[in-house]
């Protein structure tokens, strides 16, 4: 068991409280009304794929010795700066849930009454919820020594990325109009504007 490393147990706490966050905004979502759904078989895979990564790999890593052959040492505190990036991650990762209120979903879904957010964290970056998987992944790979449990959320993450937020942006488009454009033009996609 890998738990007496101490960024280990670090990571394992942050997983729970990742799944426990958005497991209450899970419940609180339920029940909803969909208005429009992508929920498609391609989406479907998508988040299938995110399963080894952030759970299973992660579970395999600290309480087997099946991986062991990808470990890794990194100084420490290379190691330990893993953990401000993992507390901004959950920061974060709350503060989007808490900010978009009924209006969360899972999936590429627009509830009924679906509503621009463009307060909170919402009003800097247009999703911050991206951005604190991006984080996540990153302090991952710096807690976890180990290559397959540290590192494969990054790879797995960038292509839903790169597949999933278009057609997020094209259905908030399709939406809102206008008030997303122009919402679009002052906000960055994962990253705050600097320069506007």
């Amino acid at each position: 068991m890998n738990l007496l490393e101490p960024s280990n147990a670090v990571f394992l706490t942050g997983l729970l409280v990742f799944y426990g966050i958005r497991a209450v905004f899970a419940r609180r979502a339920k029940g909803e009304a969909i208005a429009v759904s992508r929920f498609d078989r391609r989406e479907k895979l998508l988040l299938a794929a995110m399963f080894p990564p952030t759970l299973l790999l992660p579970l395999l890593y600290l309480f087997t010795p099946l991986l062991t052959f990808a470990d890794y040492r990194l100084p420490p505190p290379l190691t330990w700066s893993g953990l401000p990036l993992l507390l901004g991650s959950l920061w974060l990762f709350y503060r989007s849930h808490a900010d978009l209120g009924r209006n969360w979903s899972v999936s590429v879904e627009l509830r009924e009454d679906h509503q621009l957010v463009t307060h909170g964290v919402y009003r800097f970056i247009r999703h911050p919820m991206y951005a604190a998987i991006w984080l996540w992944c990153f302090a991952q790979g710096l807690l976890l020594q180990n290559w397959l449990a540290g590192w494969s959320l990054l790879p797995v993450f960038a292509v839903l990325y790169l597949l999933r937020l278009p057609r997020e942006e094209q259905l908030m488009h399709e939406q809102f109009g206008d008030a997303y454009r122009e919402y679009s033009q002052r906000t960055g996609r994962v990253v705050p504007k600097i320069w506007r």
